[in-house]
């Protein structure tokens, strides 16, 4: 069982793969179920709840698998040309490092990333900073109250400690993420929590200078730091100093049992999105499309271009291609294009008479 600064680190630019199974962890470099854990990430089940992304609805999967294939962000949506989806349960783990957890290594920093989970990158708010501490407060992704966030906005949720009333964890992810993980972790760390202290419903995060949790708390990222793990009264001041500057140290009297049950449950049911397959186009982009001309009116007509994306299912030649093509593409052979639908970077071809039906095409 890793446990984040306990347990021996990697490289900071090789991608840690952690176990997801077993007990609830427990002492330093332990393994195994730790004194009054409660089985850790064994004890839940899957669940399931709706994400809105990119104008259509997606499953995501509390215990799934993940994986499937990526797809780009079709033009007219937020992030167009980027790739979405596909990353696995494998793949969760990241390390204190924001811009971790993305499968394939770790950098510093989220900035021009795609989202290999769907989910976009937690957003620390708080005004841009300069130096080597900038690339935590990216507006990229919009203040942390973004409705359009994938799950919501940026939720919170407290869990103390049982046995140690100094040890605070939060975790921080979209809403629908921290809703689905509170339930997952009373189940599995019921044993290991103060349930009088711990906030089992999410928040709102605020990101003043004031609030919790805060950048330079943070113990754990998972999922292409689209969540994260922090630990009141921690100050990882490695954030902030160049990159390769060595990480604080955790304080030595936590309760490490419960760090290790919050860390496997996170990993283990963290909800996942299955094979996105192709997002909705934005289909305003087809509106002007039944124009017709001749060589002669082509100077008077507005080029026009915009990226290709492919037809989602339950609409008309699904799975093919759409957009792309340009005026300077529009011609055929001996008459001027055709029709209205434009199909692999293409305007089909409606010619005028019989000659060359088909040619037209970019």
């Amino acid at each position: 069982m890793f446990i984040p600064f306990i347990s021996k680190r990697a490289p900071r630019k090789v991608k840690i793969l952690h176990p997801r199974k077993g007990g609830g962890g427990g002492g330093k470099g332990g393994g195994g179920k730790g004194a009054g854990g409660s089985g850790g990430a064994g004890a839940g089940s899957p669940h399931s709840t709706s994400i809105s992304v990119g104008g259509t609805t997606k499953t995501a999967t509390a215990f799934g698998t993940g994986g499937g294939k990526s797809a780009p962000i079709p033009a007219g949506q937020p992030f167009a040309g980027r790739d979405s989806g596909g990353g696995t349960r494998a793949e969760i783990y990241g390390t204190s490092q924001y811009g971790s957890g993305y499968p394939g290594g770790s950098q510093r920093g989220v900035a021009g990333l795609g989202f290999p989970f769907v989910f976009w990158p937690i957003a620390w708010g708080g005004v841009a900073g300069i130096g080597a501490g900038a690339y935590l407060h990216t507006s990229e992704y919009g203040r942390p109250d973004n409705s359009s966030r994938p799950g919501g906005p940026l939720t919170t949720a407290t869990f103390v400690s049982s046995s140690n009333s100094n040890t605070t964890f939060r975790l921080l992810a979209d809403n629908a993420t921290t809703v689905s993980l509170i339930s997952d972790i009373q189940v599995s760390c019921s044993n290991n929590l103060n349930n009088g202290s711990s906030s089992f419903v999410s928040t709102p995060y605020d990101d003043s200078l004031s609030s919790l949790p805060q950048a330079e708390q943070t113990v754990q990222y998972y999922r292409a730091s689209t969540v994260a793990l922090t630990l009141d009264g921690y100050n990882n001041t490695a954030v902030f100093e160049p990159e390769g500057t060595p990480d604080v140290p955790l304080p030595s009297k936590i309760d490490t049992t419960l760090l290790s049950c919050l860390n496997t449950t996170i990993g283990a049911a963290v909800p996942l999105i299955s094979g996105v397959g192709p997002l909705a186009p934005n289909m305003s982009i087809l509106v002007n499309m039944a124009q017709f001309a001749t060589k002669d009116l082509m100077p008077n007509l507005q080029e026009q271009w915009f990226s290709t994306a492919r037809i989602p299912d339950g609409q008309p030649f699904a799975g093919r291609y759409i957009g792309g093509g340009t005026r300077m593409q529009i011609y055929g052979d001996k008459l001027a294009m055709g029709s209205v639908l434009a199909f692999k970077s293409t305007r089909v071809s409606t010619p005028f008479s019989d000659e060359q039906y088909g040619s037209g095409y970019p």
